[in-house]
């Protein structure tokens, strides 16, 4: 079954100067129901958002991509990889966008430059309470729950988050790693985050939409 489920939080980054990780990537190398990387965002109070990414991986099973839980609901936004109808080809870096607003309860994925259908989710919320967003591995629970057969094996990077819905135009620049706005709420080239257990930052050996 697709699972993109969508509602969200932020608290603000206090680090003056954050790493630049343009160029680079994380590597999560092994199965771990452990290692994982924690985003810091810097906005709060949600109304509508964009969250962008690049992932390479051999798995033939489920995994978490983007993990986003509150402390009411450990499933707020999460990407999860389970959708055998795509073409999500092993071994290859692949561009994900999703977009959710609010106000009106739609959801829409981007799938390699290809828009999919317009879903809408009921009883949707601006997201106001503090969140733990996590790649690498799904919440269970606020910050943990982690499984080992949830786990993302492979390469992440380009991971960008805005607090409004960014235009088809700038997604597809986005997918073809043409220069787009950064994320207002996590930006790859001024990343705060927290690197837990076995995961590597390494450079891109190539990053692009293929």
């Amino acid at each position: 079954n697709n699972k993109v489920v969508a509602t969200i939080t932020m608290f603000s980054p206090h680090s003056p100067i954050l790493p630049d990780l343009s160029g680079k990537m994380f590597v999560f190398p092994q199965e771990t129901n452990t290692a994982h990387v924690k985003l810091i965002p810097a906005n709060v109070n949600l109304q509508s958002l964009t969250v962008c990414h690049r992932s390479f991986t051999d798995l033939k099973r489920d995994h978490s991509l983007f993990s986003l839980s509150s402390p009411s609901h450990h499933n707020e936004f999460l990407v999860f990889m389970s959708w055998p109808s795509l073409d999500y080809a092993p071994n290859k870096w692949h561009s994900i966008c999703t977009t959710w607003n609010s106000s009106s309860g739609l959801v829409q994925m981007w799938f390699n430059g290809q828009p999919l259908v317009i879903k809408y989710i009921p009883f949707t919320l601006p997201l106001t309470t503090n969140p733990i967003i996590i790649v690498g591995q799904e919440q269970d629970s606020h910050g943990g729950g982690f499984a080992i057969n949830q786990c993302l094996v492979g390469m992440m990077c380009d991971v960008h988050m805005w607090n409004y819905e960014v235009s088809p135009c700038e997604i597809l620049k986005y997918m073809k790693g043409e220069g787009v706005t950064p994320g207002n709420v996590l930006n790859w080239a001024a990343l705060n985050y927290q690197s837990i257990g076995n995961v590597l930052i390494k450079d891109k050996q190539s990053c692009i939409l293929s």
